[in-house]
């Protein structure tokens, strides 16, 4: 190990170690509920996480299209065999399974008589008995004959259908070659619940992989595979985010290297350049896990992002070091400027930490750590590596011809009425259109929620957007409140307010209904009694109806099936996102389909005590909300870093062609941004943040007094580099296919650029100034 590169060699082991052991440790989540706003209530808060994380997430609608129909059922067949096979499901189904061939219906089968709305007195009187052998015997002349025959003289008053009405819900779906069929076009269609949570991104793609699998096995020809539902959201997100992040890397690592050494000549710069940045990313890791008790991995990747700006530190250090220079010597010629850049920088991205928005809290607090802890290093620990490895910048040539580029400021005046024009132009339109729906912050494009939609509506699936909630110490409490529900909701749907609801008492009523409903069944010597008076004339022969009698008599010494007696996979899936308990109380959702009038839907909830929820509304008002705050607090931390830059400048007009360079790129991003149609986000927020903080980094140290005109170009071209720096980095974010990176790239390419012009107009001096010494 030589003199030279020692230093420089220890610092990154050190480094590395230290990122190791932090990133190693550190409990890195991947859940959105633990990024995305909660509820406003401590209700509504537990539901939206439920729906957000819970067994909802893990429903997986596929589609099959393309083809004949037969075709498509044979495809859609095959797929179902295989999927069942791989053990990851716990539940699919294409509609092909024979009645009681599954575990669900031969649960309720086994309990109809507890469980359906028909078991009532009233069906079992004479009168009513004979009706139903009537139809009975109508049925058995129809194209219905096998279902009625194994099943009508079992369930005379017809329980289990009734119980299968519930259990298939609002569904659309026609069978045709023995599988379920879209009602309005030629799409075979498969619902499947997964035993992974819809979040869990690495389970997730073990589905993914095996529904290919499964479908390239079933030799599909020219036909289509469509999937939807959040976990296929969830794993697609996650895996363009990776692509783009993986393109990001390497493009952007591999610009920024062919930039460093062609400005510096030396691969050392490369590693001067990580070792700030390494460290602040490992130091804000540490100090997001320790007040908050986890990282997320979109803080850990934004957060990286805005971190970009600590790039510039070593650059401006060594970009402005003379061949030979001391390290004291460099430091006193920018170490104003510098220490105000990082203070400025890191203060005004405390606004963040104060927006309420979870995800925007911690991106705050990596931000301001890792931006003071990568200051910290470039001012202490990088002056000496530089000496030892003897690294400056490459001379540009002739400084006088550099610095004629200077002369553009005499274009400063036109260019603020530019400015004032483009603030009319704003007004006059009504300011910038803001986006607070939480889509905007969605990874997902636009097209696959709508084939969510279109799935949803086609199998029957409740979109859990406008909801009902009921909550109570018990699940027993839940679903008797829910009980009271249902003849409300029945009227609903009577009169087209709604078209179904998904109701877990409806599957699953409360244990004294149930004992209710047992109750009124006759005795066993009763009930065949009244059976042979009720089928007098009728060509039945005697002894058919005894398997209903003795399903009637096992009803009589059948406990209530209670929710942890249910080991159905299907009906725990079903149940499971409608009935569940979170600290200690239990919920209860009502999720209605087809809901053409939410105020009435609201009343009937309300008018028995249960609550109603719009979780978009809900969402996308906490987002609002976020945004407004986080829009204060970004103009709070703007003054903050003011006021840090008033004390360090000491001088009024140099104070405000700073502040104004800034504002101007800022107000322009904006501008241009509106003029192209694109409305504004919490994301783009953030990325103004990080405008601010390149802007601060340009306008200081053109603001700064320079001595000659070597240092004036030598500072010149130093941002310039980090200018580069930021755009290069940025672009190739605007390139990606994830509508949310690619809104952070083109707003911050957009805004830097602004922010180096003018920062060079405003705030840099005149061809003419005289510069005075510090």
């Amino acid at each position: 190990m030589s003199a030279r590169s020692g230093p420089i060699l220890l610092a990154v082991a050190v480094t590395a170690l230290i990122a190791g052991v932090v990133l190693s440790h550190a409990t890195i989540r991947s859940d959105m509920a633990d990024f995305l706003p909660q509820g406003r209530t401590a209700g509504t808060s537990l539901v939206s996480k439920e729906l957000l994380s819970g067994a909802a997430t893990s429903l997986i609608m596929l589609g099959i299209e393309g083809a004949r129909p037969g075709e498509l059922a044979r495809i859609s067949q095959s797929m179902t065999r295989a999927l069942d096979r791989t053990g990851l499901f716990s539940f699919i189904n294409n509609g092909s399974q024979d009645l009681l061939a599954n575990d669900a219906e031969q649960v309720l089968f086994r309990h109809r008589y507890l469980l359906s709305p028909t078991t009532t007195a009233e069906a079992f009187a004479i009168p009513a008995l004979r009706d139903d052998m009537e139809r009975l015997l109508r049925g058995l002349q129809s194209s219905a004959a096998p279902l009625v025959e194994q099943f009508g003289t079992a369930d005379l008053p017809g329980a289990f259908p009734a119980l299968l009405h519930d259990l298939i819900g609002s569904s659309r779906v026609h069978t045709l070659h023995g599988v379920w069929f879209a009602a309005d076009r030629q799409r075979a269609l498969i619902l499947a619940s997964t035993r992974a949570g819809g979040m869990d991104v690495e389970a997730q793609e073990a589905v993914s992989t095996a529904i290919q699998q499964a479908f390239t096995a079933a030799e599909p020809g020219n036909a289509k595979l469509l999937a939807a539902g959040p976990a296929v959201f969830a794993r697609a997100a996650a895996q363009a985010m990776r692509a783009d992040v993986m393109l990001l890397s390497i493009a952007s690592t591999a610009l920024l290297a062919a930039l460093l050494l062609w400005r510096f000549r030396s691969v050392w710069m490369l590693i001067v350049v990580a070792i700030p940045v390494t460290l602040g990313i490992a130091a804000a890791t540490l100090v997001v896990q320790l007040v908050f008790g986890f990282v997320h991995g979109i803080t850990i990747g934004f957060g990286m992002t805005m971190l970009g700006v600590t790039l510039d530190y070593p650059v401006l250090l060594v970009g402005h070091r003379k061949h030979g220079e001391a390290a004291k010597d460099t430091l006193r010629r920018i170490g104003q400027a510098f220490r105000l850049t990082a203070l400025s920088t890191a203060l005004g991205l405390t606004g963040m930490l104060f927006s309420g928005f979870p995800g925007l809290s911690q991106l705050g607090c990596f931000s301001v750590v890792g931006v003071a802890v990568a200051a910290a290093a470039t001012r202490w620990l990088l002056p000496y590596l530089i000496v030892a490895a003897g690294v400056a910048p490459v001379s540009a040539g002739d400084a006088a011809r550099l610095l004629r580029i200077e002369h553009l400021r005499v274009w400063r005046g036109y260019v603020a009425g530019a400015c004032v024009l483009a603030a009319g132009w704003l007004t006059i339109v009504g300011g910038p259109r803001w986006q607070s729906e939480l889509a905007a912050l969605s990874p997902v494009p636009a097209s696959d929620f709508a084939l969510d939609a279109e799935l949803r509506g086609e199998i029957g699936a409740p979109d859990a957007v406008l909801l009902g909630v009921v909550q109570g110490d018990t699940a027993e409490a839940v679903l008797r409140q829910e009980e009271q529900l249902l003849p409300g909701l029945d009227a609903l749907i009577r009169d087209r307010v709604l078209s179904g609801a998904e109701v877990a008492a409806r599957l699953l009523p409360s244990a004294a209904t149930q004992l209710a409903r047992r109750a009124a069944l006759p005795a066993p010597d009763e009930l065949a009694a009244r059976i042979a008076t009720a089928q007098a004339g009728l060509p039945f022969r005697p002894g058919v109806f005894q398997p209903f009698v003795d399903a009637v008599a096992a009803s009589h010494t059948m406990p209530p099936l209670l929710p942890s007696d249910i080991d159905s996979p299907m009906l725990r899936a079903r149940l499971d996102s409608l009935l569940f308990t979170r600290d200690g109380l239990w919920y209860g959702v009502i999720a209605p389909t087809d809901l053409r009038d939410p105020s009435r839907f609201a009343a009937t909830l309300q008018q028995d005590g249960a609550m109603y929820l719009d979780i978009a509304g809900e969402t996308n008002a906490i987002v609002a909300d976020s945004t407004s705050k986080a829009w204060r607090w970004l103009v709070a931390g703007g003054l903050a870093a003011l006021a840090a830059v008033t004390v360090g400048l000491r001088s009024p007009q140099r104070v405000a062609t700073v502040a104004a360079a800034i504002l101007a790129a800022l107000l322009l991003t904006v501008v241009i941004l509106t003029a192209a149609g694109v409305p504004l986000s919490l994301i783009h927020i953030i990325a103004l943040q990080f405008v601010c903080s390149v802007g601060l980094d340009y306008a200081l140290f053109f603001a700064r007094r320079q001595l000659d005109q070597e240092e004036r170009a030598r500072t010149l071209r130093t941002l310039a580099t980090c200018n580069a720096m930021t755009v290069l980095t940025f672009a190739m974010l605007a390139l990606c296919r994830t509508p949310l990176l690619q809104q952070i790239g083109i707003t911050v390419v957009i805004g830097s650029l602004a922010a180096f012009v003018l920062a060079f107009l405003f705030a840099g001096e005149r061809p003419n100034d005289r510069p005075e010494p510090t």
